[in-house]
């Protein structure tokens, strides 16, 4: 059983650049460095919870590359589960969250996905992906059409 969500808008450039600081800044420096730089609020976690889903579905999902096969299957559930238990974490309790969500979603990183350079960086990982990512956000957001002012509203 997959659990539902809604469609989602996508991550802006700067919720982008948002969550792959906290990241980064976890990854480098731990727990202690990054809860004295950014403080966990509801918003935080539910962007972190975004990223982890853009993050985690694309590397389990059936649809990934290649043919599907009994494997592809198991890791599809697998990534759903992961995913499934951070929302409901995110939901009960959105600032707690923050840290686990972070955490987790480096150590998907990783365990699942391959080092770029192969010198097996996480950080370089999660800097490459971050790039993609505000790639991805500033194409979406430069498609996306711009409210136009009403023909009566007052010039300014």
């Amino acid at each position: 059983m997959h659990y539902p969500f809604p469609s989602r808008t996508p991550l802006t450039p700067d919720q982008v650049e948002q969550g792959f600081d906290y990241l980064l800044s976890l990854q480098m420096g731990g727990g202690n460095y990054v809860s004295g730089r950014t403080p966990a609020s509801p918003e935080l976690a539910f962007l972190l919870l975004r990223l982890a889903e853009n993050i985690v579905l694309p590397a389990t999902g059936v649809l990934g590359n290649g043919e599907p096969h009994a494997d592809s299957f198991a890791l599809d559930e697998v990534g759903c589960i992961l995913l499934s238990a951070l929302r409901d974490w995110t939901r009960d309790s959105p600032t707690t969250a923050v840290l686990g969500i972070a955490r987790s979603i480096i150590r998907f990183v990783e365990n699942v996905i391959p080092d770029p350079d192969d010198h097996g960086d996480t950080r370089a990982t999660l800097e490459t992906m971050r790039d993609e990512h505000l790639e991805w956000a500033r194409t979406v957001q430069s498609m996306t059409p711009r409210p136009q002012p009403h023909p009566d509203a007052p010039v300014q």
